[in-house]
């Protein structure tokens, strides 16, 4: 017997799984299908992870019913401190600030343990009408009035199916949507420290040689009440050896780099590595088909617009199919593409343009985007208009 729901999510991820609830929201039969299954990735301890979530995200999560579940205290971004250096050496006096009260009472956006976000999504879905199903493998055909989505023994039909797979998607490929990758030779390691020092809700951009170095402030817990989330940047070499390090030596790295900004300093938590690429499909949607998040596009985590712009793919379909009276309509799926590729593409060449900028150790390159951050610090108008675009607003 063949079930009928309006749209077949593929990919449980933040992306996928946000999505699949709003839609149910907003009354739609939705199906949520993922390889892998759920409840484990709930992991009870600490692990370092965490996700940057603009302000102009938090409607979306709102809606799909995530973020009264988050179990984990989001930590607000209050300031932006954007500097330029090397290792070894204090910042460049000439730096950029950002304070989000230039702007309004509302932080930049906040920093969310990664565990959080799965927890809310398990418990909104266990809660919600979306029809789960985890760990299972979809089997979609694509037709011009539907698409057939086999799980197991069950058959679903839909009029839309949206991939959420993540960079490698099996439904990009099958639809034969081609892919341009930007390697950028760079790895980025990720791991928390707790601190001496309180962050006082500021986050840091530090731009180096072997790439950007970020700080993130993280909600304290009961063990570390001061924690932060490190993005370490460098060549896929030099990361590889980062990663490899013992404790001590990690943290005098770290160190080299941050000063005294934050006091004595402790790893808390495991280690991640992430070889770093961009890249970009070339079409968004194919008969029956849409991409989201990952599946479409990857950007460079230098300003941690990543999950950001999948989750704003996820709230023009939710607009857009959530009210069609076929979601998948080539109408609804054109109008999706139009709006979102363009403005996904400009951030991804302009974060492509700020790694390439500040990745060079010239000195005449050093000297022209030192004077240009002290410029911008310089025009409230521009300055105004970077904060806006931070915030996703």
């Amino acid at each position: 017997m063949t079930q009928a729901c309006d749209i077949a999510v593929v990919g449980a991820g933040p992306v996928g799984g946000t999505l699949a609830l709003a839609l149910a929201a907003r009354g739609r039969k939705v199906l949520l299908v993922d390889k892998a299954d759920l409840k484990p990735m709930e992991n009870p301890d600490f692990d370092g992870r965490a996700y940057a979530i603009a302000h102009g995200c938090k409607p979306l999560l709102q809606e799909a019913g995530l973020w009264e579940r988050l179990p984990f205290a989001p930590c607000p971004i209050l300031d932006i401190d954007v500097t330029d250096g090397k290792p070894g050496r204090a910042p460049s006096p000439l730096k950029l600030h950002f304070d989000h009260k230039a702007v309004g009472d509302d932080p930049f956006g906040w920093i969310i343990e990664a565990r959080s976000v799965r927890v809310a999504l398990n418990a909104a879905l266990a809660e919600s009408n979306v029809i789960v199903r985890a760990p299972a493998e979809a089997l979609v055909s694509r037709h011009a009035e539907s698409a057939i989505v086999q799980v197991a023994d069950e058959r679903f039909e839909a009029k839309l199916v949206v991939a959420a797979e993540g960079r490698q998607s099996p439904l990009r490929n099958q639809a034969g949507i081609s892919v341009t990758r930007l390697p950028y030779k760079q790895t980025a390691v990720i791991f928390a420290v707790a601190h001496e020092v309180p962050h006082k809700n500021v986050a840091l951009e530090h731009f180096l040689p072997g790439g950007p170095f970020a700080v993130l402030p993280m909600t304290g817990t009961a063990e570390y009440p001061n924690i932060s989330a490190i993005v370490f940047t460098e060549s896929d070499t030099n990361a590889k050896l980062l990663y490899g390090m013992d404790d001590a030596g990690l943290l005098r790295a770290v160190q080299a780099r941050l000063g005294n900004r934050l006091g004595r300093l402790e790893l808390a938590g495991r280690r991640w590595l992430y070889p770093l690429y961009a890249m970009y499909a070339a079409r968004y949607y194919d008969t029956r088909l849409a991409l989201a998040g990952d599946a479409a596009h990857g950007v460079h985590p230098i300003a941690g617009q990543g999950l950001n712009l999948g989750l704003r793919d996820a709230a023009v379909l939710l607009d857009l199919a959530g009210a069609a009276e076929d979601p998948g309509a080539e109408s609804v799926l054109r109008a999706y593409q139009a709006k979102q590729r363009p403005i996904n593409m400009a951030m991804l060449l302009g974060m492509d343009v700020l790694d390439r900028l500040f990745s060079n150790n010239s000195p005449p390159v050093r000297l022209v985007r030192d004077l240009g951050l002290a410029a911008v610090e310089r025009m409230p108008r521009l300055k105004q208009r970077f904060m806006l675009a931070a915030m996703g607003r």
